[in-house]
């Protein structure tokens, strides 16, 4: 028998337009009322006010986006849902990217094992450096027109995709670092680097862009490393106490600046 061969019953359609049917029953009635324009015409005699209210809320219902995965993992730990959906439209958060991330950080250890620990303590400290020029722009954020109008504050979306990028990344590196057991704590030098050079990047995109804030930094951070070679266990000054410790401050000082030019983010004309 098909959905057309049989109808609903007046009681059971009063009580949909009253709202009182729950699920499953519920359920079954609106497929039925999907397929049998007959039983449709029936529920708008009964009260076409209430017929349209209830296929309003069926439209609205289907057109209503799908959480991804990110975002339903986002939820699940305790994130607003408007702040997981942002989060979760970030560029680099997408697999290709992570994938990407996880075969650097592969290599990167690789030839630290062969040649020499620099090259994965250098590395590493990059990988969020391109991530966050990569996560909110014109060119590479599908949802940018959207945040452009969206009643957020650009600065604090770009904070949350910073934070989404740096956790990713820290997450993943820490992984590749216990393919350096030789080296001990050293292992995990390029943890403050990555932040430092984060924190400075953030803070010259507001005069250079993301992308050249980005390549400058990358480059002053490998000619600071190559520079210093054959310094301490981590083959670079960087990765001394010392070095760590200056690091740290340059973080602070870079976070400090952020702070007192985050209105400078609120024009597009940054992210161009």
């Amino acid at each position: 028998m098909t959905a057309t061969e049989w109808h609903l019953p007046d009681r059971e359609l009063l009580r949909y337009g009253e709202r009182t049917l729950v699920p499953p029953l519920l359920w079954s009635i609106e497929a039925h009322l999907a397929a049998c324009a007959e039983c449709r015409g029936r529920l708008t005699a009964v009260d076409p006010q209430v017929a349209a209210a209830g296929w309003a809320r069926l439209d609205a219902e289907l057109d209503a986006p799908v959480p991804g995965p990110v975002e339903r993992l986002l939820v699940r730990a305790g994130v607003a849902g408007h702040t997981a959906r942002l989060l979760a439209a970030t560029p680099v958060l997408r697999m290709s990217w992570l994938a990407a991330v996880v075969s650097t950080l592969a290599l990167a250890a690789l030839l630290a094992n062969l040649a020499h620990p620099v090259v994965f303590l250098a590395i590493a400290p990059l990988l969020p450096v391109f991530g966050v020029a990569l996560s909110f722009g014109p060119r590479v954020d599908p949802t940018y027109e959207i945040t452009l109008v969206a009643p957020i504050h650009t600065f604090r979306l770009l904070l949350l995709r910073c934070a989404a990028v740096l956790s990713a990344t820290t997450l993943l590196s820490a992984a590749a670092s216990l393919a350096l057991p030789d080296l001990g704590l050293t292992a995990l030098g390029w943890f403050l680097p990555a932040l430092a050079l984060t924190l400075l990047s953030l803070a010259l995109q507001a005069r250079l862009g993301p992308a050249l804030a980005a390549v400058s930094v990358g480059l002053g951070w490998l000619a600071l490393v190559m520079s210093t070679l054959g310094v301490g266990s981590g083959g670079s000054a960087p990765f001394v106490p010392v070095g760590q410790v200056a690091l740290a401050l340059a973080g602070a000082l870079a976070a400090l600046v952020l702070a007192r030019i985050r209105r400078a983010f609120e024009t597009p004309r940054r992210f161009r």
